[in-house]
């Protein structure tokens, strides 16, 4: 058999005498499995007795636990709820600052006077600095802690976030702008610390919901234009817009360290005591006996992802983020140019009629203008109620797959000449199925890597994504200007590769623990319960100590 078809809760025997079953133990409905050759490096650390512990810890041989185990019995409370809020306030600010690209970029155009190519390079240069420093995060949130990596990134982005309001010339706001780029880069982090503290049940559900204070943020951030752009101007429109970051900066230092980053650096006091605020908090009782600590072990190394139990699976999940976020910014590009031309057919025809057109005029944003953006924005809402309904259904592979699929479906369905309604209801749903595929990502990119590659695992992916974002501006803008249909085949034929990558994925995440250690297997986090004695006998495989 393989572990991690082991279901939670089972109890492991260490001594190999007794690996004969009785058939008054098969009766009672007790599952004893003996586990040999596992290798295990870990060392118990006293805990104090607590209060009443849940039936599962109650067993007289079942005297240690793990993190895992620990999350698992404390369960979803009030801590949980305030963390969510927190994530939420980072994932608002991280939407703010992209969805002022849109509105920046037309206002200095006319307000600079700045020729077509000064203006895409305000968009390029945040994803530039997105790109270049997503990895950087995740190696600090994986050597110094997700605390740490998030609470330097954040304070960076509002440092520089509220002084591009005050940038004299071009040259000045496209530096600091590539410094905000920068620092959002570390925004996803917070996805890294949230998982690491949510039960199995709830993991899937919360991190989902946390698209909604995204969609959130975006639609804030235009209403926030509709208002502050006629009367206070772009640079008061910045500073605003950096409140949720203010916000987040001062409630992160309420934040805890991951309990789990904690125990893989050795610091188990620490651990313990934020297992024991949680369990306070969430007003439930922590489990009795040792906390199991894994051996200590190199943290954010870029070749642990490439180890042969992951290689594949961070090349696939490279090419899904990249395909996630070429196809989603490209939609959001396109929006703009069909229903400007009324359909695929409209731009067609407009080529055939093109003027030339001086790259210095200018058109500042209407208001119908911004209740489009606004009402584009609202489609993601049902995107991440979908995505909620099947991914503990489908699973995360499968869900992905669907995702890109229907997003594909929809591309090729643009290829026929319908009417401006239908346009848009295509539009609708392509945009809601790329945002929930998104999702789907961010849910199974923590929960398929260890705790020492967790949080660099999850900035690479970010960082491919960002490489996609900065090229689908040339598909969505320059190539539609010689072929409609051939840009359209390039974001179908993309998702379909990545929809096929998806279900080539070697692990499936559903119903699973975060992996703690990247030398165990999946499911022998379990192991340590119960083996803190003698007599278990060392695995030949893994790395040696």
């Amino acid at each position: 058999f393989h572990l991690s078809e082991i279901p939670r809760g089972v109890k492991f025997i260490e001594t190999e005498s007794e690996s004969a079953r009785s058939e008054d133990d098969t009766a009672s409905g007790e599952h004893e499995v003996q586990i040999e050759g596992v290798r295990v490096g870990l060392e118990a650390v006293e805990l104090d007795d607590g209060a009443a512990v849940p039936k599962e810890f109650a067993n007289p041989t079942d005297d240690t636990f793990m993190v895992e185990d620990a999350v698992e019995a404390i369960g979803f409370g009030k801590f949980q709820w305030k963390l969510s809020v927190l994530t939420g306030l980072a994932w608002m600010a991280d939407a703010m600052e992209m969805m002022i690209l849109s509105i920046l970029a037309p206002q200095l155009h006319c307000e600079w006077r700045l020729p077509s190519w000064q203006v895409a390079l305000l968009t390029s240069v945040v994803f530039v600095g997105m790109m270049s420093s997503s990895t950087l995060w995740g190696n600090i949130s994986d050597q110094y802690g997700r605390k740490t990596g998030l609470k330097i990134s954040v304070l960076w982005t509002l440092y520089y976030g509220i002084l591009s309001a005050f940038a004299p010339v071009y040259s000045w706001i496209l530096v600091l702008r590539g410094l905000v780029g920068f620092g959002i880069g570390g925004v996803p982090q917070s996805v890294t610390l949230y998982a690491e503290f949510l039960p199995m049940k709830a993991r899937a559900k919360c991190i989902l919901l946390i698209e909604v204070f995204w969609a959130i943020g975006t639609v804030f951030e235009v209403v926030l234009a509709v208002f502050v752009m006629p009367s206070l101007g772009w640079r008061w429109l910045l500073i605003l817009s950096a409140v949720p970051l203010l916000l987040f900066a001062v409630l992160c230092f309420w934040l805890p360290e991951s309990a789990r980053y904690d125990v893989l650096s050795g610091n188990q006091e620490k651990a313990i005591a934020t297992l024991k605020r949680i369990a306070t908090e969430n007003g439930a009782p922590m489990p009795l006996g040792k906390l199991i600590i894994s051996r200590q072990e190199d943290r954010g190394k870029m070749r642990d992802l490439f180890t042969p139990h992951f290689r594949w699976t961070t090349l696939l999940l490279w090419f899904i983020w990249f395909s996630n976020a070429f196809s989603y910014y490209g939609l959001v590009l396109l929006t703009t140019e069909l229903f400007q031309a009324g359909d695929v057919c409209g731009i067609s025809s407009r080529k055939k009629a093109v003027e030339a057109k001086c790259s210095l005029a200018c058109e500042y944003l209407s208001e119908e203008d911004y209740m489009d953006l606004l009402w584009t924005t609202l489609s993601e809402f049902p995107g991440v109620l979908v995505t909620l309904w099947i991914i503990d259904r489908l699973g995360r592979k499968k869900t992905m797959a669907l995702c890109f699929v229907i997003f594909s479906f929809c591309s090729l369905l643009l290829f026929i000449c319908v009417g401006r309604n239908v346009l848009t209801l295509l539009l609708f749903i392509a945009r809601a199925f790329i945002s929930g595929g998104f999702q789907a990502a961010y849910v199974y990119t923590p929960e398929v890597y260890p705790t020492a590659t967790r949080a660099l695992g999850l900035g690479t992916c970010s960082g491919m994504a960002r490489v996609g974002a900065l090229i689908t501006p040339f598909i969505a803008q320059v190539m539609l200007e010689s072929s409609v249909y051939l840009t359209l085949a390039v974001y179908s034929g993309c998702c379909l590769l990545a929809a096929l990558a998806s279900c080539f994925l070697p692990i499936e995440t559903k119903g699973r623990g975060l992996q703690e250690s990247s030398h165990r297997e999946w499911g022998q986090e379990m192991v340590g319960r119960g083996m803190h004695g003698a007599g278990v006998t060392r695995s030949n495989s893994g790395s040696q100590e």
